[in-house]
């Protein structure tokens, strides 16, 4: 592999070449030498004119777009800071901050070192394959110096290239127009090919990495892929009513992993994660594709077009956000329809893709007792931190967003509207402009048009009542068909592991629990019948009456339990969404509009 004293690619190299002097009212520089890949560290030198005699700085302690304080601080260690190459005693203000007193307003350098080992859109990953780095993980904020241009150099492997969003320089580094845009630019290194194409005249990059196994880098195995990516580029600009694309230039950073899933998304680029035993199912090139679009629409939706309460961020404590069923739930439920209406999918696609999520949505409990307005305040705190219980008692607002999102629009549509027009209004009232909305402003873009959502919205955000979503799919000539269980209900979701036969869920007031069962025991035994696997406790629940008491053993924390499962009666372990037969005619023509996203 390349050693780590390998060539540099790109920015002086601050080993060897003396710094420029940052001159007076410049902003800082970032140059950051990912060279010790072995040893995944990220070596960070921060110039800094300073502007005062104290001079205070604080990393980040989360990442616009995923919603939980994650004190990157723990990957950071080696702080020291030269002033005229004397080192300067730094004071601990904060968690994350630190402050000094400086004796001069001579430049300061500042040097750190950054662990870079967990792979995840939104954090530091550095090996001898690739370097990723979120910069809200790794650049120091400068109080006072927020606002002004930040510049960035990258010292690389040899053989490595790297992908930046940003503007280049004449120096071979890159410009940020303040420390918002810097962090907000994932940076992409290593030695892999990128490929090029336009939307709209609007030039976009893509790069994959974790391609190892042939044939499964979705551009190189696939010479339409890129032309699909196009057309659902081309589609979100049609739902957002505009002629081009939000940003000037465009990347695209796909990871490849063993089975991962998630999007972040940035101003000027989004960073994909999707696993490679996804990509292989039959279904792997679709659902990417709806990645793909749900991240990209983001530059709209949720960059662009914000919730004031995140204009400005403010990257030290978490911030309630009422209206993220909005940013998130809209977003969720339109990239089930902008691969279709870019042509790349089908009708039964769609209907089974949406069909999925209401039936999951269904089958979660907790929606009966947090609402919509809840889950999003309460983000911080229960969705991102989410465990095996979370279900009884909270609902995801991308996924209950998603379901209200789609009954808004078919609601529109009863009143000649649609989702469409609503995401356009806000787009020209206060995206465009970059200015923040409120939930007033929310509410009145979607009572404009059908007025009776002045009532009907804060009553579905508000309370834990269905919508009457049967209805409005009646609207598109669709239905929701259950689909019975087989076996008796016992309330629990159990998988095989190493310690045996393992409960991965025990619903509240479920037979399991009753049973006394909690998450992580070992079940061992049922009815006397010694078990192995699911298809085994199938078998026993089957070959008896669902009311009668069944003895029951298990392991917890290396002792036996016994107790007695009462199973009840099957229940519905799924729903189907299809076309209904029995619908008039004219609901074809309102489904094929609403699936193609048109507003009349």
């Amino acid at each position: 592999m390349t050693p780590d004293t390998g060539a540099l690619l790109s920015g002086p190299s601050t080993a060897s070449t003396p710094t420029t002097p940052a001159t007076p009212g410049s902003g800082p520089v970032v140059r950051l030498d990912l060279r010790a890949c072995h040893g995944h560290l990220v070596a960070v030198t921060l110039e800094v004119q300073p502007q005062d005699h104290e001079l205070c700085l604080a990393l980040p302690a989360w990442t616009p777009g995923s919603y939980l304080i994650r004190d990157y601080v723990r990957q950071l260690e080696g702080l020291e800071v030269l002033q005229d190459q004397e080192p300067l005693r730094t004071r601990r203000s904060g968690t994350a901050s630190w402050s000094l007193s400086l004796p001069r307003l001579s430049p300061v350098r500042i040097r750190y070192r950054v662990l870079a080992t967990e792979l995840t859109v939104r954090t530091c990953h550095l090996t001898a394959e690739h370097g990723f780095l979120a910069l809200a993980a790794v650049v120091l904020q400068v109080l006072g110096q927020r606002w002004l241009p930040h510049r960035l150099h990258l010292q690389l492997p040899a053989g490595w290239q790297s992908f930046v969003a940003l503007p280049s320089c004449a120096d071979g580094g890159w410009l940020a127009s303040d420390f918002d845009q810097l962090v907000d630019t994932p940076v992409e290194a290593g030695p892999h090919a990128c490929h090029g194409f336009d939307v709209a005249g609007v030039h976009h990059r893509w790069v994959s990495w974790g391609t190892t196994l042939a044939g499964l880098d979705p551009v190189e195995a696939d010479p339409d892929w890129l032309r699909d990516v196009q057309r659902v580029c081309l589609a979100c600009c049609r739902l957002m009513g505009v002629e081009r694309p939000a940003a000037d230039h465009y990347l695209f950073v796909l990871h490849l992993t063993d089975n991962g899933y998630g999007g972040l998304e940035h101003d000027l680029s989004t960073v994909l994660q999707y696993g490679r035993r996804r990509l292989a199912k039959p279904d792997g090139r679709r659902k990417l594709l709806k990645l793909v679009a749900h991240e990209y629409l983001h530059q709209w939706n949720v960059r662009r077009l914000r919730p004031a309460e995140l204009t400005p961020y403010d990257y030290d404590r978490p911030v309630v956000v009422p209206s993220l069923w909005f940013a998130e739930g809209v977003t969720s439920y339109v990239d089930q329809l902008l691969p279709h209406a870019a042509g790349v999918t089908t009708q039964a696609d769609v209907l089974g893709d949406l069909g999925a999520d209401l039936s999951r949505y269904r089958l979660t409990p907790g929606r009966r007792l947090q609402s919509l307005r809840q889950s999003s305040e309460e983000a911080w705190v229960k969705l991102y931190k989410a465990d095996a219980y979370a279900v009884d008692s909270q609902i995801s607002y991308y996924l209950k967003g998603a379901v209200l999102a789609l009954v808004l629009d078919l609601h529109l549509r009863r009143h000649g509207s649609g989702l469409p027009a609503v995401l356009r209004t806000l787009w020209r009232s206060h995206g465009a402009w970059g200015r923040g909305y409120g939930e007033t402003d929310l509410l009145d873009a979607f009572a404009s048009p059908a007025p009776d959502l002045a009532t009907l919205l804060p009553a579905w955000l508000e309370g834990l009542e269905d919508p009457p979503l049967d209805a409005y799919l009646a609207d598109v000539g669709l239905r929701l068909t259950a689909e019975p269980a087989e076996d008796p209900w016992a309330g629990w979701q159990l998988e095989p592991t190493s310690q045996g036969l393992t409960a991965q869920r025990v619903l509240r007031d479920s037979p399991a629990e009753q049973a006394g069962l909690m998450v992580g025991d070992e079940l061992i035994a049922l009815a006397g019948q010694r078990l192995r696997s699911a298809e085994e406790v199938s078998s026993v629940l089957a070959a008896r009456d669902s009311t009668s008491p069944l003895p029951l053993l298990a392991a917890r924390d290396g002792r036996l339990i016994s107790s007695t499962l009462t199973p009840e009666p099957p229940r519905t372990r799924g729903w189907r969404l299809e076309v209904d037969p029995a619908a008039p005619a004219e609901a074809d023509e309102r489904r094929r509009q609403w699936l193609a996203l048109e507003v009349a």
